[in-house]
């Protein structure tokens, strides 16, 4: 059984190895021509998955790592009747994770105090609560918006979500976590559009680690040149990998699509396909992983008389600073020409550093308040 896979996801030859002879690809390369014998095809975001890839051909079986599907066509998969899974929730601690350190920057940079602050989450799945949860923990207001959940009568939580404009009025600070959708009731293809940006609050702040096409970027740069915003992340852009220079300039601070890239999440998308892949065969899997020690084992610290802002900067920048990731695309944003600056992108996400979730890092928390300690372990931290 032949196995082309992406390359750049973790653990996914040895893995896939056990079922049969795997061929590893720079996903944004993969072609027909590889797949000409091929049984089972396995990528992240950066592989069109459609007729045009993989024409008459029948997989066996197809799995994308990663939690979005808008570079999938399912109808094409599912009239060829190829059996297809995603990675829903993957990395959703990861891109969590993310958004705790934009939201430490945040508060050291303009000296703000996280639990004075209501935070506006958008799209309330897999990663959204995963924020939500977070958001809690650091003593933050949290109001979510999300139709579709909102018209389920038997979902309780989302009975408590607010309209969209509601939100953007409300919150002091905005994340987007959307699928990228083109069409329908709950479209999300520049569902923040010139109305809904000049909508927010004065002097708010914004954050998207969704789809880059979820903000409409002329839009959102007419406001940016008004000075309506308190600062803006970008973790996903409209193009990729091609990014906008000029959004790039005025972005407070911009990573290259990386916030879900926690050793952890990639390796949870390996298994989740993995294992879907061993479902569809019949057979048992086969693949335990195991990860290497993190590069912060273990953080000592005297919580006496520090501010939460101060026991959070302690704690999350030694672990994720995004501010390490917004340093490395800096450079590549000189580059004029388009198909050099995508490659420079592609290479920063292929290339990643070993990042690992919070929960690899043990804490020895010392006089801390019960309040402290309570904060430390939700956030994920494991605690001595």
């Amino acid at each position: 059984m032949k196995i082309v896979c992406d390359a750049n996801m973790p653990l996914v030859s040895e893995a896939f190895a056990t079922l049969g002879e795997v061929v590893a690809l720079d996903g944004r390369q993969i072609g027909p021509g590889h797949l000409r014998d091929a049984d089972i095809l396995i990528t992240r975001s950066t592989t069109r998955v459609n007729e045009t890839l993989l024409g008459a051909r029948r997989l066996r079986f197809y799995g994308s790592g990663v939690i979005g599907t808008d570079h999938i066509d399912i109808p094409f998969l599912e009239r060829a009747g190829i059996p297809w899974c995603a990675a829903p929730g993957c990395n959703a601690v990861s891109v969590s994770q993310y958004i705790v350190s934009a939201l430490v920057r945040f508060a050291r940079r303009d000296g703000l105090r996280l639990d004075t602050l209501t935070l506006g989450v958008v799209g309330v799945g897999h990663v959204g609560r995963q924020v939500a949860a977070r958001a809690r923990a650091l003593g933050m207001r949290v109001v979510a918006c999300d139709p579709p959940r909102r018209r389920d009568p038997a979902d309780a939580e989302a009975q408590a979500f607010i309209p969209l404009d509601d939100l953007l009025r409300e919150a002091d600070i905005v994340t987007l976590h959307v699928p990228l959708t083109r069409t329908g009731p709950d479209a999300t293809m520049r569902l923040l559009d010139a109305t809904r940006l000049a909508g927010m609050r004065p002097g708010a702040r914004l954050i998207n680690a969704a789809r880059g096409p979820v903000i409409d970027s002329d839009a959102w740069l007419a406001l940016q040149a008004r000075g309506r915003l308190g600062g803006t992340v970008l973790d996903t852009w409209d193009p990729e990998p091609a990014y906008r220079r000029d959004v790039h300039a005025r972005v407070d601070w911009g990573t290259p699509h990386i916030a879900g890239h926690s050793y952890e999440g990639k390796v949870n998308g390996t298994l989740q396909v993995y294992r879907a892949a061993c479902r569809v065969l019949g057979v048992a899997p086969a693949f335990t992983p195991h990860l290497p020690s993190p590069p912060v084992p273990e953080i000592e610290v005297d919580a006496r008389s520090m501010s939460r802002e101060a026991l959070l900067e302690r704690l999350v920048l030694p672990i994720y600073d995004l501010l390490s990731d917004d340093a490395r695309l800096r450079p590549t944003a000189l580059i004029e020409d388009d198909t050099q600056r995508g490659q420079a992108f592609d290479r920063l996400r292929r290339d990643y550093p070993m990042r690992r979730e919070f929960s690899a890092t043990r804490v020895v928390l010392q006089n801390a308040t019960p309040e402290q300690a309570r904060m430390v372990r939700e956030l994920g931290f494991t605690v001595k």
